[in-house]
């Protein structure tokens, strides 16, 4: 495997962990407002409306960031490889990136 590939698949590792480690952190940051604010609804109807609405945001968000790690796996080689030939770039040119 050349090193180009190893550095590729490492970026792309790390971007998993960071998409899943957001996905976690949102869903535990809505259940804990959820859990935190269940007193302060004024009635079930507005619980439930809120609900429904931490649902959604839960749902949409976690559905667009398996879409973009799909796309970044289709696409890694490319996308990931453009990144690298920028970073040498900037590292020859002594920018330190």
């Amino acid at each position: 495997m050349s090193d180009l590939t190893e550095r590729i698949i490492a970026m792309h590792r790390r971007d998993i962990i960071v998409a899943w480690a957001f996905v976690i952190g949102l869903w535990f940051a809505i259940i804990f407002v959820a859990i935190a604010t269940w007193s302060l609804a004024p009635s079930s109807t507005a619980r439930i409306v809120l609900l429904i609405g931490g649902a959604a945001v839960l749902l949409l968000n976690t559905a667009a960031i398996l879409a973009m790690l799909r796309h970044y796996r289709e696409d890694r080689d490319f996308m990931y490889g453009l990144d690298i030939k920028f970073l040498d770039a900037a590292r020859a040119k002594g920018r330190g990136v």
